[in-house]
């Protein structure tokens, strides 16, 4: 009896480690939309995406260089391919120009949707097959959404919310395969390797769309411009990933659930933004419908 607690000990160190350094991992993504929304109001949108990747990306060569990481097999390119798509270009981009037509607190809402996009990648990506209850939960949670924008007044920014829907599914399908591919390259060098691999883009990019001059661009704007490059970008991802592989992509992929909670949080505490009771309570939905497509998942 002695000998079997010895052994079990280091895994359910392992699996708490994965629950915290998910649990952190979870709250940087949180202040992304809420620090996008702050840049975009003095950054050009694709200025913003392509320098934040860029600067992530000069960081995460270093970090591959120091600790002497061996590069990606061949057949692994498609997949870093995929993950930098749709974390490294797609969901920075697509929330940056969505967030020129809708506050951070309401595009908070559709990351709700986030964990079931990633399952239905999952499924596209993975060859998992969940039980047909998943799908009443997903259908139902999506419904939910598209019901809250409409609410909202659709017609009055129809592109705002388009934006985000993309951007939601461009993010499922980066974690999704980023998930993946963790497995056998290791998690933070999942990120780290798709910011490299899309280095030469971003950093032509990022020269082309430089302003003339940065002479106007205020303090806040700036502090905003280093969150979303160096936390929402890397760092955030360096522990999401961990956790997602001490603790298992389908336990601490759940975490993603809070993401809206302290999204909603921070657009209101720093940003000053109204959280309407009906936009909770939407969001407290969309969670439980999450929550339930999760549970049958497999």
């Amino acid at each position: 009896m002695e000998r079997t607690s010895n052994l079990q000990s280091p895994v359910l160190e392992t699996g708490a480690s994965g629950w915290i350094n998910g649990l952190i991992g979870v709250v940087i993504f949180s202040g992304s939309l809420p620090a996008t929304r702050v840049a975009v109001l003095e950054f050009d949108p694709v200025f913003l995406t392509v320098a934040r990747a860029t600067i992530a990306a000069i960081l995460a060569l270093c970090l591959l260089l120091v600790f002497k990481e061996k590069r990606p097999a061949r057949h692994q390119l498609l997949s870093l391919t995929l993950v930098a798509l749709g974390v490294v270009v797609g969901f920075p981009l697509l929330t940056a120009l969505a967030l020129q037509y809708v506050t951070s607190a309401h595009s908070i809402v559709f990351v709700g949707l986030l964990p079931l996009a990633t399952a239905v990648f999952g499924v596209l990506r993975g060859g998992e097959r969940p039980r047909p209850v998943f799908w009443i939960f997903s259908v139902l949670g999506s419904l939910l959404v598209v019901g809250f924008a409409v609410a909202q007044g659709l017609t009055a920014s129809p592109q705002g919310d388009i934006l985000m829907l993309l951007a939601i599914l461009a993010c499922g399908l980066g974690y999704a395969e980023g998930a993946k591919l963790s497995r056998t390259l290791g998690g933070w060098q999942v990120i780290s390797w798709a910011l490299v691999l899309a280095l030469p883009v971003m950093a032509a990019l990022t020269w082309w769309r430089m302003p003339a001059s940065f002479s106007g661009i205020s303090t806040p704007a700036w502090f905003s411009l280093a969150y979303v490059s160096l936390f929402s970008m890397l760092i955030g991802f360096v522990f999401w990933y961990r956790g997602l592989a001490q603790g298992g992509i389908a336990a601490v992929g759940q975490l993603q659930l809070l993401q809206p909670f302290f999204g909603l949080a921070l657009a209101a505490t720093l940003l000053h933004e109204q959280v309407s009771l009906g936009m909770l309570g939407v969001t407290v939905a969309v969670i439980a419908c999450v929550a339930g497509a999760k549970k049958f998942a497999r």
